[in-house]
């Protein structure tokens, strides 16, 4: 856990960013059937230090910077891991991922409620693959629901329409 503080505050000095790095470990229940449960790190960036401007910045549009950090992060550090000791880092700062969790969570409920109104089908554009996957999980208990994705990246998008009965 301190190796991968160490990295991010390494990384976040190499752009120009002073500030500590505090890692927690979660165990993250399974949610999915062919998801194990596990670790994950969530590393938070420290934003005592930091001006609103670096926050935004670090966040970037859309979470775009923030998302790239995580990827790298989760990159970098589980290289030459074996896929049994591989643990997922998740990057937050001023609560953006508690926040976007429950943007996403409104977002998919509000799809659910007009698919089921309309009986048509809702395209979700600009999520990343993360937040697509976050849907997927939050409506796959939805029996009459269905969700997918459409699209190549950075086109892809999430489909959430009426389940096809057999």
């Amino acid at each position: 856990m301190q190796s991968s503080e160490q990295w991010l505050q390494n990384l976040l000095l190499l752009i120009g960013v002073s500030t500590q790095v505090r890692a927690n470990l979660e165990t993250t229940p399974s949610s999915e059937q062919d998801v194990p449960a596990g670790e994950s790190y969530w590393l938070t960036i420290e934003q005592t230090n930091l001006t609103s401007e670096q926050i935004r910045i670090l966040i970037g549009a859309g979470g775009s910077v923030i998302d790239g950090i995580q990827y790298l992060a989760n990159s970098v550090l589980n290289l030459n891991q074996p896929e049994e000791n591989q643990i997922a880092y998740t990057i937050e700062l001023s609560g953006y991922r508690a926040r976007r969790e429950s943007e996403i969570r409104t977002l998919a409920e509000n799809a659910a409620a007009e698919v089921r109104f309309s009986g048509r089908e809702v395209e979700l554009q600009s999520l990343s693959s993360l937040e697509r996957r976050q849907i997927h999980t939050l409506l796959q208990e939805c029996s009459d629901l269905e969700t997918f994705s459409r699209g190549k990246e950075p086109y892809r998008h999430l489909v959430v329409r009426q389940a096809v009965t057999p």
